[in-house]
């Protein structure tokens, strides 16, 4: 059965021990955030932090009958010409809606084969039926 429809709310709060991308100094982060690839995003981006707080919220409209949805989290490294992938991450937003309680955890941002963390980012969600 799928969800009722509503607005996913996301909170991005902070990230810490964020993977340095940057040979000299701390990263530039700022993070992208998507359930589906068509409508990113983007949160402001802190200059030199590897330990960034945005306090920054985000809604989606998730129409009814979904039922698979995904956060989907890249925290990416702002630099002059580019931006390089710090982590990225997704949470199951599906356990959210059925629970009806608020997500408000740390989630990892795990390296390649997830053998170690490149950080964490602390996020709230909450989902309102309409």
């Amino acid at each position: 059965m799928g969800f009722p429809s509503g607005i996913l709310t996301v909170n991005l709060y902070e990230a810490k021990d964020l993977k340095s991308e940057d040979l000299f100094g701390k990263n530039d982060p700022y993070v992208e955030l998507w359930l589906d690839e068509d409508y990113k995003q983007k949160s402001s981006e802190i200059k030199n932090s590897d330990n960034p707080v945005w306090n920054e919220t985000f809604t989606f409209n998730i129409p009814q009958g979904s039922s698979d949805k995904k956060l989907y989290l890249k925290v990416l490294d702002k630099d002059l010409t580019s931006s390089d992938k710090i982590g990225e991450a997704k949470v199951n937003i599906k356990d959210i809606i059925n629970s009806g309680r608020k997500f408000d955890e740390w989630v990892k941002l795990p390296a390649k084969l997830g053998l170690s963390s490149h950080g964490e980012i602390h996020l709230g969600i909450d989902f309102i039926p309409n």
